[in-house]
C-alpha cells in the first residue's frame, strides 16, 4: 500500500471541519503498513482539527478516529478495514435499591457452592480485570480486593465508579467484608478495574479493546465482561483472540432479551465464556438468553452486592451472573495457575449442576464450584 497516500488522505478527511463526523475502527492489514504509519502518526496528528484525536490499538493494528460521515476510504480497501465504532452497553435489565443485605455469604454464592472451596483455594492474588463503569473505591467491602486499574475515559483519574453497575460486579467477584458486610466468591483475588463504560453504562467498542489491550499489558488473569451488542465486530473478536492467545480467561454475559437461539456479542466469540443466569429454583431465569451458545449459567435473578457510597443494591441480569463464574475461575486459577483459557471452559462445562426444568442438553448446565474443584483434581 501507498501508506505516505493513505496518510495524506486521513489528515485531508480529519482536517474538515465543516461536515458531521462518525467515529471508525481502521485496521491495517499488513504489519508493515501499521509500523509505517505509527511513524508518521505526529504529522497526521499535528494536522488535525481539535478534538480530532487518534487512538492507537496496536493489539488489533489498528487506529480509532473519527471521520467525515459516509467516508469509506474505498481506495484503500484492500489494504485496511474499517468499521464503525459501535456503541456498548452494560447488561442490566432490571435493579432495585436494597438496603437489607443478607450478612455474609449472598444466595448466589452460597447456591454455587463457593464457601466449600474455601479452605482450599480463596482465589488469592489472581488478577480478575473487571472492563465496566469503574468501581467505588471508598466501599468497605472492597477494600482488600482492588488495585489501581484504569479510567480510559480519564487517563489522569482513578476508575471511579459514577454509575453503580461495575461496583455491584466487583462485589460478587471478591468482596472480603466478613463482620459487617458481604463475601464474594473468590474473597482474596484482586480487582482491576477498567473504567470503559461512562455514567449511563455506555462505551465504544474502541475503548473495550483498549481495555482488553491494558489487561494482557499488566498479566490480568481473567477478563470479566458484563456487558454486550447485537453486532458482529471483527475488530472486538481480534482483540478477544489475542487476549485467548495470550492466556487471559474471558467470561461475557448472554444478554438480557430471553431469547432461546442467540445471544449478545462478545459472548457469542468461541474464545469466550458465555454465561446465563438462574434463580434460586436453579431455572433459567426468564429475561436470561439461552441456548446452545450458552456454556454455563449462573445466579443472576435479585441479586445483591456492594454499590456506590459503600451501599447494598439488588440488581438482576446475565452481568450478575457472569461476576459469578469470574469468581469461580478465580478460585480455580489460585489452585492450579497453569490452565489454559481452554481448559477452564472444558472443566467448567463438564463439572455443572443440572438445571430444574429444563428440557435444555444435560451438557448445559449451572455452575458447580466444587464438582469444578473435584475435575480439576482428577485431571
Amino acid at each position: 500500500m501507498d501508506t505516505t497516500a493513505f496518510i495524506r488522505r486521513l489528515q485531508d478527511t480529519m482536517a474538515c471541519t465543516d461536515t458531521a463526523t462518525e467515529k471508525r475502527i481502521i485496521r491495517f492489514q499488513h504489519v508493515n503498513d501499521y509500523r509505517y504509519f505509527l511513524e508518521h502518526l505526529p504529522e497526521v496528528s499535528s494536522s488535525s482539527s481539535p478534538g480530532q484525536s487518534i487512538r492507537k490499538m496496536p493489539i488489533i493494528r489498528g487506529i480509532a478516529c473519527r471521520l467525515p460521515a459516509g467516508e469509506t476510504l474505498e481506495q484503500f480497501s484492500g489494504r485496511v478495514w474499517i468499521e464503525n465504532d459501535s456503541k456498548i452497553s452494560v447488561h442490566a435489565p432490571t435493579q432495585k435499591s436494597s438496603a437489607a443485605l443478607e450478612k455474609g455469604i449472598p444466595w448466589g454464592v452460597s447456591q454455587i457452592k463457593a464457601p466449600y472451596a474455601w479452605s482450599t483455594t480463596t482465589g488469592h492474588r489472581v488478577k480478575v480485570g473487571v472492563i465496566d463503569t469503574g468501581v467505588d473505591f471508598s466501599h468497605p467491602d472492597l477494600q482488600q480486593s482492588l488495585s489501581r486499574g484504569i479510567n480510559l475515559l480519564n487517563r489522569s483519574m482513578l476508575p471511579h465508579d459514577d454509575n453503580g453497575h461495575g461496583t455491584h460486579i466487583a462485589g460478587t467477584i471478591a468482596a472480603a467484608n466478613q463482620l459487617q458486610g458481604m463475601i464474594g466468591v473468590a474473597p482474596r483475588a484482586l480487582i482491576s478495574p477498567v473504567k470503559a463504560f461512562d455514567h449511563n453504562g455506555s462505551a465504544f467498542v474502541s475503548d473495550i479493546i483498549l481495555g482488553i489491550e491494558w489487561c494482557i499489558r499488566n498479566r490480568i488473569n481473567v477478563i470479566n465482561m458484563s456487558f454486550g451488542m447485537k453486532t458482529r465486530s471483527k475488530a472486538l473478536l481480534g482483540a478477544v483472540i489475542n487476549a485467548h492467545n495470550a492466556g487471559v480467561i474471558i467470561v461475557a454475559s448472554s444478554g438480557n432479551d430471553g431469547k432461546r437461539r442467540t445471544v449478545d456479542y462478545p459472548a457469542r466469540y468461541p474464545q469466550t465464556i458465555a454465561v446465563g443466569a438462574t434463580n434460586k429454583l436453579r431455572r433459567v431465569a426468564p429475561f436470561s438468553n439461552r441456548g446452545t451458545y450458552i456454556d454455563v449459567y449462573a445466579p443472576g435473578d435479585k441479586i445483591v452486592s456492594a454499590w456506590l457510597r459503600g451501599k447494598y443494591n439488588e440488581m438482576s441480569g446475565t452481568s450478575m451472573a457472569t461476576s459469578h463464574v469470574s469468581g469461580a475461575i478465580a478460585l480455580l486459577l489460585a489452585h492450579k495457575p497453569d490452565l489454559t483459557p481452554s481448559e477452564i471452559k472444558s472443566i467448567i462445562k463438564r463439572s455443572v449442576q443440572p438445571l430444574r426444568g429444563s428440557k435444555a442438553r444435560r451438557t448445559i448446565g449451572e455452575l458447580d464450584v466444587m464438582r469444578m474443584m473435584q475435575a480439576v483434581d482428577k485431571t
